[in-house]
């Protein structure tokens, strides 16, 4: 393998899966690598190594070639976990998609990709029914049973890829640390989402910086979906660290503590919610045995010291998105509440006024960041060159987020320039939700806007506005809902305006909508018995 002469850049052989990943399981084979909440083997390094190579061969031999876009569509398991690193052994480039994508958000994702070939979890194969105008044509599904046919699309069973060819397929160049490791959605906060081309290089640094503090005798425990960069960070950080891995399928307050210890997890992230849900929960002997010693906070609020404290780790936060690589992170145990710490070693962060002036300290702004090192933050939108200059904008990354700085150079989140909601750790379009509530047959428009939980984050309200002589009644708007959208958008709250505030132009003021919040007049699909959540996948 050759290398390059830049300092500043990684070489491949400390960044790229296939040459990190063969190292691993030449120097600590035996050491375990993943483990899981339910009955699955742990995998070694060993383990790891002859799954993703095989899964590789299995890969080339439909057709999957090095700089190929191939989808993936699967829950937390080991499928997707040998998958992904397959798909990046081949040189190819891994693009997962959201398990609860329904509709317009599938058709798009599915589209923007250009990918011919999806490896899926057969519940959610009969959703592709109406998404015909792709370039896909290659289904692997999960399990035995072929799904119902769809189109013209080719159905291969799993199996397929269990070749038992264990000698490394070939490439027909090096694989770089410039090269595309993976192409993650975003939200889609102003508008479609964006297809961020996250390069090899990128995802070191994430996972490296997001966990500054681990080591190889760690195990981080993920319960956040894998096709989320605060996931798959833990993945790259235990590769490039020799380090070790819990795979959970979800959070689930009740079970959590019990499956820390059973795991032997030692690190993990709780956001949102899941801070108020475990400090709220009655303490067991599986959370004053636990294993847990660190964990990543956000926000790190005085509820999530009091958890800290109560349950014995030690706590610190961060800043990240997928575009970037966690330019900002606190010291362990910061005395300051919600800082997202200040700028990591190899990063300039600065907060800038609507024409990128530098703005006082104390003054609210927009964050924007760049690297000292090539390639370790995102490499631009995929088929988005217009999005990509805009916020590469004067050589800076521009987030989109408000922020602050206190005199001791500590960065303070404050809201979101981007009209997006955020729930149960899911960054929410507007734009998309108000889409399918438009298309309800008496809705003439709408407004989705974020108002607060008892739990400290926000939940999804639409204001709607009835079609003349129409009415909408809210109930029958949710059951229209359910079937379109990811379950985490479906609105909690539903209010009905004759019309809205709106600006001069004529544009919905929606700040106007948020401090309203939520009226006497506004219901609530809870406080009516309707319950929403997420599909379960088994196999």
């Amino acid at each position: 393998m050759t290398g390059h002469s830049d300092p500043n850049i990684p070489q491949a052989s400390e960044c790229v899966v296939r040459y990190v990943l063969d190292h691993r399981a030449e120097t600590m084979g035996g050491k375990v690598f993943a483990t899981y909440n339910d009955d699955r083997p742990d995998w070694t390094y060993v383990d790891l190594h002859r799954a993703v190579v095989e899964t590789a061969n299995g890969l080339a031999e439909i057709g999957v070639k090095q700089g190929d876009h191939v989808l993936v569509w699967l829950p937390n398991g080991d499928l997707i976990l040998k998958t992904l690193l397959a798909i990046n052994y081949l040189g190819a480039t891994f693009v997962p998609v959201n398990v609860a994508y329904r509709g317009r958000l599938l058709e798009h994702a599915i589209e923007l990709s250009d990918a011919e070939v999806i490896v899926a979890h057969p519940e959610l194969i009969p959703s592709l029914k109406d998404i015909l105008t792709s370039k896909l044509t290659t289904v692997v599904y999960a399990g035995t049973r072929e799904p119902e046919p769809v189109g013209s699309l080719r159905f291969i069973p799993e199996s397929v890829l269990a070749t038992a060819n264990f000698v490394p397929p070939p490439l027909e160049r090096q694989i770089q640390p410039w090269d595309n490791q993976c192409i993650l959605y975003t939200s889609g906060t102003t508008g479609p989402s964006k297809a961020v081309l996250c390069p090899y290089a990128h995802v070191a640094s994430t996972g490296i910086h997001t966990f500054p503090y681990m080591g190889e005798d760690d195990r981080g425990v993920i319960y956040m979906p894998l096709f989320h960069i605060g996931a798959f960070a833990y993945i790259a950080w235990a590769i490039l660290k020799g380090g070790s891995v819990a795979i959970f399928d979800q959070f689930v307050t009740g079970t959590f503590w019990r499956d820390v210890r059973k795991t032997g997890g030692t690190f993990t992230t709780i956001m949102g919610a899941p801070t108020s849900f475990l400090l709220k929960s009655e303490r067991t002997e599986d959370e004053e045995k636990t294993p847990l010693r660190y964990a990543l906070v956000n926000p790190l609020t005085e509820q999530a010291k009091q958890l800290a404290a109560r349950v014995g780790f030690r706590a610190y936060g961060v800043f990240n998105m997928t575009e970037t690589s966690s330019p900002l992170y606190t010291v362990l145990d910061p005395e300051e509440i919600n800082a997202c710490g200040t700028p990591r070693p190899g990063v300039q962060c600065r907060i800038v006024d609507d024409n990128d002036c530098e703005v006082a300290p104390g003054t609210i702004g927009q964050l924007i960041i760049r690297s000292d090192a090539p390639w370790t933050m995102n490499a631009g939108y995929y088929k988005n060159s217009e999005a990509t200059a805009e916020t590469w904008r004067n050589g800076w990354f521009h987030t989109g987020d408000a922020f602050r700085q206190d005199e001791k150079g500590n960065f303070y989140f404050v809201d979101r320039i981007k009209d997006s909601i955020r729930r149960r750790g899911e960054n929410i379009s507007s734009h998309e939700v108000e889409f399918d509530v438009n298309s309800y047959p008496d809705v003439k428009e709408s407004a989705a806007i974020a108002v607060k939980s008892e739990f400290g984050e926000d939940e999804v309200m639409v204001v709607v506005r009835p079609l003349e002589g129409r009415t909408v009644d809210p109930e029958a708007l949710l059951n229209y809902l359910l079937p379109k959208m990811a379950h985490y958008m479906v609105p909690r709250y539903v209010r009905i305006v004759a019309d809205f505030p709106r600006t001069p132009t004529q544009r919905i003021q929606k700040h106007l909508l948020r401090s309203e919040g939520i009226t006497p007049d506004t219901w609530d699909r809870e406080k009516a018995g309707i319950v929403v959540k997420r599909q379960k996948l088994s196999l």
